[in-house]
C-alpha cells in the first residue's frame, strides 16, 4: 500500500490562490442598472442562491438592481421557515430569504409574477417576503424590455 509522505492540511490551509484577481473590479457609472431574472426552482439547487449574492454584490458596485422572479421563480420569494414562519430548520434552510431580505434592504427591487404566484402555486400576495412588489403577467416581458432599452445588465436564471 502506497505510503502519504505529506501531514495532513489543517483549518485555515489554502488549496488555491484566492487574493489572484485577474479581471478589474467593474463598478457601475452613475445611473447603470441591472435585472436578475430567475425562472428557477427555489432550494432545487444552487442557482438561485447564488444569482442573489450576485444581484446582492450588482447593488455593491453601485447598479440600480432588479431582480424578477417568474415562473417557478417566485418560490424563490415566498415566505417559509419551520416549524414557524422564519425558523431555519437547519443551517442554509433560509438563505434564499435572507438573500432577497438583503437586497431590499440594501436598495435594491424584488418581483414577483402574480400569475405564477397563484394559478402555478396556489400562493397569495400575503405568502411573500415583505418588501416583494408583486406584478401583472405582461409586465414580465415589460419589466425585461425596460432593462434593454435602459442598456441595463440582464442576468437570466433558468433551470428545470
Amino acid at each position: 500500500m502506497p505510503e502519504i509522505e505529506h501531514a495532513p492540511h489543517k483549518d485555515g490551509d489554502c488549496f488555491v490562490n484566492y487574493e489572484n484577481k485577474v479581471f478589474e473590479d467593474v463598478k457601475a457609472k452613475p445611473g447603470e442598472k441591472a435585472l436578475i431574472t430567475f425562472h428557477t426552482v427555489a432550494n432545487e439547487g444552487s442557482v438561485g442562491f447564488v444569482n442573489l449574492l450576485q444581484a446582492t454584490r450588482l447593488i455593491r458596485k453601485g447598479f440600480e438592481t432588479s431582480v424578477l422572479l417568474y415562473g417557478p421563480g417566485v418560490t424563490l420569494g415566498v415566505q417559509r421557515g419551520f416549524p414557524r414562519l422564519g425558523d431555519e430548520a437547519f443551517p442554509g434552510h433560509m438563505n434564499c430569504n435572507k438573500q432577497i431580505a438583503k437586497i431590499i434592504e440594501e436598495g435594491g427591487k424584488v418581483y414577483a409574477c402574480r400569475f405564477a404566484l397563484q394559478a402555478l402555486y396556489g400562493y397569495g400576495e400575503h405568502n411573500l417576503i415583505p418588501g416583494i412588489t408583486p406584478i401583472n403577467p405582461q409586465d414580465v416581458l415589460d419589466v425585461i424590455l425596460l432593462a434593454r432599452r435602459d442598456n441595463a445588465f440582464i442576468l437570466n436564471t433558468w433551470t428545470l
